[in-house]
């Protein structure tokens, strides 16, 4: 089985008040007012209900007290403070929930913005980071960042602020009440808690870590396995995707088991903690109610206090856990973001102009790598309206000049220039407006023929689809299919055969109409009848326009004006077929070789 190519394991730390910082301004939109007041709303409902969970043992207490007296004034008097505190518990449930009410637009809103910079961002980098990436983790990395931020934000406004208002508060009713002993040892038991709890939660963090780096892997593969099925098939690699596949997934299980067991020891180190203080609380009020000191309601007043104290504390390991987990995924989304953009807009750039679609390569160098050059100083023009086309050997950099041209990359050396004008200082998006592009393998939309053929400009009307379909020679094709253009093209459009795929790539480009069209060895996978009528549909395609082809196949180029012969990153031939046939160079050479192929296989088939 080959080896795993090898992926980040390092940890996913952070910088939490960097990211805080970062995030902050999706939270408080400065364009928004409207989601402004919706968070100011917000703290006053968490004010209100606050306050009244905290007036909630006052009568709970005084109903108690009152017990221990008969009387009709007394019946009426305990029955009013415990309609209080029912009611309060009512206006408590109720406040919370109106505080999600309001709040949930701002949380969703800033998961959406969020959310669009990320995905417009990815859309922005080079080509070199989508070659790189693993869909899978990247999807992972998003989705997580995305579904951490409503949690996180939610935890910190409505748990830990109000929790930390009640420590406040309860410490100055005890000292009122008990004096400093319980407010003493409140405030030893809260350390004490908040220790426990950040010390078992950073080391479940680490597992956490663990987990989530084993669950992208295992997405990973199988997105990578699903997506390249075809080869799995082929090659009768199921068993052996399928073994991969369970490598991944019981790596995550383990790491599952542990981070669930280590959340078993937390819970049981809380309650430790907790039920420690409830006892020498209780027993502390129980021995002042034996001396006189304490009333029967106020061993109630206390067992509340410490309950609704400790209610939300109880959930600080998760709150803890879930606040660091949502900074770790948040700041592995800001990691993409932050991902340099490698060919970027020069500041200012004007749009391109073009009147006379001409291309010229002066002296351009590029190579992938820094120690693997793949174009050596190349310069050639392609004249207005001319139809030219790049032929070489394998790894001679054809498709790389196509990349060059569309600016997925930018050259080491050099210079590119349509119409005079440098696509380096050009923006990408006018560059890319002015070419147009047929490709060696045309990936279509899951969506429908239409949809992909109308891909091509944006707000294409029905009108330039059919007329797009019907300059692809597409139309006679659609004509057959029952539900014609709405017809489904399936994931990769691996539900039409090669040539119904080009012919919708050749409709879309259509549809764009741009100035340059570039055929990106466009038939090199086609079957000799389908390329004769794709290569037909070509050259009408070409007739109104420049063109540049670049192709494997010699036969399907020989009628174009100009022929450059690629060698090694290098021009070491050019001109007609004609001429090239004479010189009898490289050209010449390649053509006799394919000739000599198409003669054996003839002679096979007789």
């Amino acid at each position: 089985m080959p080896p795993d190519t090898a992926t980040d394991t390092r940890g996913a730390r952070h910088d939490g008040w960097r990211t805080l910082q970062r995030f902050l301004p999706y939270l408080w939109p400065r364009d928004n007012p409207a989601l402004r007041w919706r968070i100011v709303v917000a703290s006053l409902l968490i004010l209100l209900s606050t306050g009244v969970q905290l007036a909630l043992p006052y009568p709970l207490k005084w109903a108690v007290d009152a017990m221990n007296v008969s009387g009709p004034r007394a019946l009426q008097f305990v029955l009013l403070t415990v309609l209080a505190y029912t009611l309060g518990r009512f206006g408590g449930v109720m406040f919370d929930n109106l505080r999600n009410i309001v709040f949930e637009r701002v949380g969703q809103d800033a998961t959406r913005a969020l959310a669009e910079n990320v995905f417009a961002r990815l859309h922005r980098l080079s080509m070199r980071f989508h070659l790189a990436r693993r869909t899978g983790e990247v999807t992972k990395v998003i989705e997580r960042g995305t579904k951490s931020i409503d949690t996180m934000l939610y935890f910190m406004l409505f748990n830990i602020a109000p929790t930390l208002l009640q420590l406040v508060v309860v410490a100055i009713i005890f000292q009122i009440t008990f004096g400093w002993g319980l407010v003493a040892a409140t405030g030893l038991a809260v350390v004490a808690y908040i220790w426990v709890t950040r010390t078992i939660t950073e080391w479940r963090t680490a597992l956490r870590e663990k987990m989530n780096r084993l669950d992208g892997q295992a997405l990973s593969r199988a997105v990578d396995s699903l997506l390249n099925y075809e080869t799995v098939k082929y090659f009768g690699a199921e068993a052996r995707e399928e073994a991969r596949y369970a490598q991944a997934t019981r790596a995550y299980a383990d790491a599952a088991v542990k981070s669930e067991n280590s959340l078993g020891l937390l819970n049981i180190a809380q309650a430790l903690v907790v039920n420690l203080l409830m006892a020498g609380a209780l027993a502390y009020t129980v021995w002042g109610w034996w001396k006189g000191q304490y009333t029967a309601g106020q061993l109630v007043f206390v067992q509340t206090y410490l309950t609704q104290l400790f209610r939300p504390l109880d959930m600080l390991g998760m709150v803890y856990r879930t606040i660091r987990q949502g900074l770790i995924d948040m700041a592995e989304m800001f990691r993409l973001i932050d991902t340099p953009v490698e060919v970027a807009d020069v500041p200012g750039a004007p749009a391109l102009v073009v009147r006379n679609p001409s291309v010229t390569f002066d002296n351009v160098v590029f190579g992938y790598d820094p120690d693997r050059t793949i174009l050596h100083g190349l310069s050639f023009e392609v004249p207005a309206g001319s139809r030219v086309a790049i032929v070489g050997p394998s790894g001679a950099g054809k498709s790389t000049i196509a990349r060059l041209l569309f600016r997925f990359y930018d050259p080491t050396a050099g210079r590119i220039l349509i119409d005079g004008q440098d696509i380096a200082k050009v923006t990408q998006a006018s560059l890319r407006a002015a070419l147009g592009i047929v490709p060696q393998d045309s990936v279509l939309f899951n969506d429908t023929i239409g949809y992909n053929i109308a891909y091509g400009r944006e707000g294409a009307t029905a009108q330039d689809v059919a007329a797009a379909a019907k300059g692809a020679a597409i139309a006679e094709f659609l004509e057959r299919l029952p539900h014609g253009l709405d017809t489904e093209v399936g994931e990769r459009g691996l539900k039409l055969s090669g040539g119904e795929k080009q012919r919708v790539a050749i409709a879309r480009t259509l549809v764009k109409n741009p100035p340059i069209v570039l055929f990106d060895e466009a038939t090199s996978a086609l079957d000799t009848r389908t390329e004769q009528d794709i290569l037909s549909t070509m050259r009408a395609v070409a007739s109104q326009r420049t063109t540049l082809s670049i192709a494997h196949r010699l036969s399907t180029i020989a009628d174009s004006d100009m022929i450059l012969v690629i060698d090694q990153g290098r021009l070491v031939e050019q001109g007609t077929h004609t001429d090239l046939l004479r010189r009898d160079g490289l050209y010449a050479e390649m053509w006799a070789r394919q000739a000599a192929e198409g003669e054996e296989l003839s002679e096979a088939a007789e």
